[in-house]
């Protein structure tokens, strides 16, 4: 059996962890630049918050019944996110737990009788939440999709559920998939279900009865395929294992402020090179192209690489890399060219793409070898950072004062991960 465990309200639980008297008190957090609501706790969802909904549109509406609003602390949650993943990893065991995201991880249960799997799920839930003071709800079922399933309807409902649902038998899973609408089954999303609406499916049980060369045709083939058996309850997305493997990773940020000159447009693009390396060396790719975009002041919407703007360049590199150096030189070239002076700019990102294994990249006969100790070199910077947080080594070119950063104006201490913010008591 597979659990997923959950963290209820990730960013708001991290806020709340070192502020007690806002356990029952409404908590949102905000985007980068304070732009957007990307977190609300459940006291914040009953007043109608929306979720991504822009801030200054629920300003009034917050601020008449006092909800307690946070800028993205992501030290922090950062931090807090490790600390319940190694939780997770001392209670099952190292192989036996696979990060999903920040606040998400699959556990892989041993072997127990039906009637035990409700204890192991609330002992998961008990820990965690004992050893790092973050909430999180338990979902357990005898595959990937069952459990996500699972997980949803104990945070449906967490009054009645407790926080953990387990879905063993073929008589709990069939009720949970009826009353599932599509758009909740892990691995369907809208598009897909808006199709299926069309021709009838209207919910997970109907959708599990459909003919495979049917599923194959209309739900994108093999993973069609996989989720369909999924659903029937056969493993068939095993631990460690993605539903979509990424072809391409992407760090794109609006600046604090307009911005009108090169340097701190070359600064900005630095920065977002060496995050978007360091995605591209945790899962251990090497990039083939890179592409940069920058976006006008005066455009009248957001854009991204693909949609909208006109200033964006793509590069095909010589050999596939994943060294951060070998990858700011060809954005900070592109940002020279497409830079226009006498304009101000809100936004910029860079775009790694052509990914393959960084152990089977292909050689250039006429590309000039890096030295073999770069990537022993990332690696040590990669670990000095992630220790030290906040970028501690960097390269020149990403600057030092980074007035361009975005606004955290409503950032909380980082209390788990700077001396000088630590929480005092008194």
């Amino acid at each position: 059996m597979i659990a997923i465990v959950d963290c209820n309200s990730f960013y708001c639980s991290c806020e709340r962890l070192f502020r007690p008297p806002l356990l029952q008190h409404p908590v949102v957090v905000l985007s980068n630049n304070d732009g957007c609501i990307v977190s609300r706790s459940d006291e914040a969802k009953a007043l109608g918050i929306p979720m991504a909904g822009p801030y200054f549109e629920s300003r009034d509406l917050m601020q008449a019944h006092d909800v307690a609003v946070f800028s993205s602390n992501y030290n922090l949650y950062g931090d807090l996110s490790m600390r319940v993943m190694d939780s997770l990893r001392h209670v099952a065991g190292e192989e036996q737990v696979e990060v999903y995201s920040v606040d998400e991880a699959f556990v892989n249960l041993p072997e127990m009788h039906v009637s035990a799997l409700d204890a192991a799920a609330r002992e998961l839930r008990r820990t965690v939440e004992q050893w790092t003071g973050i909430s999180v709800s338990v979902g357990v079922a005898p595959t990937k999709t069952l459990a996500k399933l699972a997980n949803y309807l104990a945070k449906k409902n967490k009054q009645a559920s407790d926080c953990v649902t387990v879905l063993a038998t073929a008589a709990q899973q069939k009720e949970a998939l009826q009353q599932t609408r599509l758009e909740n089954i892990w691995g369907v999303g809208r598009a897909y279900a808006r199709k299926l609406y069309e021709v009838g499916i209207t919910n997970g049980w109907e959708l599990m009865h459909q003919p495979e060369a049917w599923i194959n045709h209309q739900l994108g083939g093999v993973n069609g395929l996989r989720l369909l058996r999924e659903l029937r309850g056969e493993p068939a997305i095993g631990l460690k294992e993605e539903l979509v493997q990424k072809k391409m990773i992407a760090t794109t940020r609006m600046f604090g402020y307009p911005v009108s000159d090169l340097v701190s447009i070359k600064e900005a693009l630095a920065t977002y090179t060496s995050r978007a390396a360091e995605k591209l060396r945790r899962q251990h790719s090497a990039a083939g192209e890179i592409g940069v975009f920058m976006v006008k002041k005066d455009e009248d919407h957001l854009t991204d690489f693909y949609h909208g703007s006109t200033l964006r360049r793509q590069m095909r590199l010589p050999t596939p890399t994943s060294a951060t150096q070998m990858l700011i030189k060809p954005a900070l070239e592109m940002a020279e060219e497409l830079f226009e002076s006498g304009h101000s700019y809100k936004k910029a990102g860079v775009l790694l793409s052509g990914l393959v294994p960084d152990t089977s990249r292909q050689g250039n006969l006429f590309a000039e070898e890096t030295t073999n100790c770069t990537p022993r070199l990332m690696e040590m910077m990669d670990n000095i950072n992630f220790s030290q947080r906040d970028d501690i080594l960097k390269f020149a070119s990403s600057g030092t004062r980074r007035d361009w950063k975005m606004r955290q104006e409503k950032r909380s201490p980082r209390y788990t991960t700077r001396w000088d913010e630590l929480c005092e008591v008194r």
